[in-house]
């Protein structure tokens, strides 16, 4: 019964939202006239007839878009669970380098992008790079405070066990903080293709014809194509739900068999 409703009453509001949306774009029309409309507030079917005239350039962008976000995505997974285990290894370590990630992380991206593109130059390595930069420090906290605040109790045990450093870290530190990593990874999985869409805005190009998904929002903008603008969106938003679903099953398949809050989830 919970999962009808789950399903029925997304269906519904989403049928109430669409009837307001015609309704609003109908008066718009009638006092303004349909060109004006058109340019304001199309019609969904018109985004519909937008997105279906223009499926093979923003399938193109869409791959773009999403190639920089994957690539992105690995590289901010990669980096941050190596450093977090630098971070991890001794306190001083710590206090010697968070600092500075924190001033990297709170660096805007709108001034690390030219600055991307001044040293790799515009297009896929300067998208991937602000993708990076926006994914990598969730990943970095998460799995830093996973690996700090593993269970005394647990350590103290390993220890009369005469277990070596690298015992503890493999079999109790790095298990114990899985969780923490996976919470970081989801992060920056939603925030992958968001970072590429930036990237694309600031950096991208139409190397090849046709650029990404943010340097099709731009030339739409330009041309005042609006149902293709609105179209892009709806593009930009199903890649990111495709993206977060992905991290999010990989996230359950990692956990299902063994930790506690994913079988909780399920049992709910």
């Amino acid at each position: 019964m919970n999962k009808l409703k789950a399903i029925f009453l997304p269906f519904i509001s989403g049928i109430l939202l669409l009837g307001i949306w015609y309704s609003v774009a109908f008066v718009y029309a009638k006092n303004e006239g349909y060109e004006v409309q058109r340019i304001v507030i199309p019609f969904p079917h018109q985004i519909v007839e937008a997105l279906w005239d223009e499926r093979a350039i923003l399938w193109i962008a869409t791959r773009q878009t999403a190639f920089a976000a994957l690539v992105g995505f690995i590289a901010a997974v990669t980096f941050g669970y190596v450093l977090s285990m630098l971070l991890a290894s001794a306190v001083w370590v710590k206090r010697s380098l968070y600092p500075w990630i924190l001033v990297l992380q709170m660096t805007p991206v709108v001034v690390l992008a030219p600055i991307f593109v001044l040293w790799i130059g515009q297009g896929l390595p300067s998208i991937t790079a602000i993708t990076f930069m926006i994914g990598f420090f969730p990943v970095v906290a998460n799995t830093t405070m996973g690996l700090i605040s593993t269970d005394r109790n647990l350590i103290e045990l390993f220890e009369m066990s005469n277990a070596s450093k690298t015992q503890e870290i493999a079999y109790l530190r790095v298990p114990y903080a899985m969780p923490y990593f996976l919470t970081g990874m989801k992060i920056a999985g939603t925030l992958a293709p968001i970072g590429a869409i930036a990237g694309d805005l600031f950096a991208g190009s139409s190397q090849g014809g046709v650029g990404g998904i943010g340097f099709m929002v731009i030339l739409y903008n330009s041309q005042v194509k609006v149902p293709e603008l609105f179209a892009t969106a709806f593009v930009a938003c199903f890649l990111g739900f495709i993206f977060v679903g992905c991290v999010n099953w990989l996230h359950w398949m990692l956990l299902k068999n063994w930790h506690e809050s994913v079988r909780a989830t399920d049992i709910e």
